[in-house]
């Protein structure tokens, strides 16, 4: 028996083997905000962390890679930095730490890190951001991740965290196996907190309650940071109503999401303070912005299945406008 996601992937159900072991080789795929952040995490706690760094790699080499918390200095001086992933070589972990931008290049960068056993862990936001793995490694290979987390990079090699959260961790397409317990239980260890999940899919919708509106008004507002728009009473009962179109959407796919998670979002980006969502981050910089996966994908499979999504599919048009109109405009520079 398999699971069948939208674009006709399949993926089993059946139980995998865990060969996962207790000290592993492990690979970060990008050295942006989460990237930093989680493989530093990881190399402080003792592990064999590799990082793959595609932009400002001789600036990491020579300074290494800062970490500022609210509560943390933390400072990785010798980080183990390449370019290719030839030079890595096969780990037991591959941490995808990539915009799902860039999804056109796991087909260089994975297989070279593939060993027998190998893990790829997806940490993209969005929806639809696995298959495109599995298409490279087997969804056999595949976890994802959705991270409740406030980071954002400032320098190459330079992250400030405002709110550390938590890391919701799930198969592609299976319940938890012993394998997803263990990877859990190393980031744990590492001071990520961090929940291994039966339903990873049910997980990526939740995480679109945020991302879906404090994303995408943070563009649309005009480049605004999310105190503002939490101030303003017009854009938060936008944001609500953007929330509750997520929530339909995902109880017609069976996930059952409560009034009182979006509640929780207001609540705990209150504490966020002055923050700058990565999507608008990227959108300012003149980086791609993961437009499909997060406002793209949901208008998408909310129409398939009848449910009505105005407000979220006005979002999705107004920022595709605003990335044709940077474009337009690098172009004539």
């Amino acid at each position: 028996m398999g699971l069948s996601f939208p674009g006709g992937f399949e993926t089993s159900v059946t139980q995998v083997s865990s060969d996962f072991p207790a000290q592993p080789r492990i690979a970060i795929l990008g050295a942006g905000a989460l990237g930093c952040y989680y493989g530093v995490r990881l190399a402080k706690a003792g592990n064999d962390v590799h990082f793959l760094v595609r932009s400002g790699r001789a600036a990491v080499m020579a300074q290494g890679i800062r970490i500022k918390t609210p509560t943390e200095r933390i400072h990785l001086r010798k980080p183990q930095v390449y370019g290719t992933a030839e030079e890595i070589g096969a780990c037991d972990l591959v941490i995808v730490a990539l915009k799902a931008t860039a999804n056109d290049q796991l087909a260089r960068m994975l297989p070279p890190l593939m060993g027998e056993h190998t893990v790829v862990l997806t940490l993209q936001n969005g929806l639809g951001v696995e298959e495109p793995v599995a298409e490279v490694v087997g969804g056999e290979r595949v976890l994802g991740a959705i991270c409740y987390i406030g980071c954002y990079r400032t320098a190459p090699g330079t992250v400030k965290c405002t709110f550390p959260g938590l890391m919701m961790l799930g198969e592609f397409g299976r319940p938890v196996q012993e394998r997803t317990r263990e990877v859990a239980a190393l980031l744990n260890r590492a001071g990520v907190k961090t929940d291994a999940h039966e339903n990873l899919e049910e997980q990526r919708w939740k995480k679109l309650v945020w991302n879906v509106p404090f994303n995408g008004l943070a563009i649309a507002a005009g480049g605004v940071t999310t105190d503002v728009l939490l101030a303003d009473d017009g854009m938060r009962l936008l944001a609500r109503r953007l929330m509750e179109e997520l929530v339909d959407a995902a109880a017609k796919f069976g996930h059952v999401i409560p009034r009182s998670f979006v509640e929780a979002q207001f609540e705990r980006t209150e504490k966020m303070g002055e923050y700058r969502p990565s999507s608008l981050t990227d959108y300012e910089d003149g980086r791609a912005v993961e437009l499909e996966e997060i406002w793209g994908e949901p208008v998408r499979r909310a129409k398939s299945v009848g449910v009505p999504v105005p407000r979220l599919e006005m979002l999705y048009w107004l920022i595709k406008r605003l990335l044709a109109a940077r474009a337009r405009r690098a172009r004539r520079r």
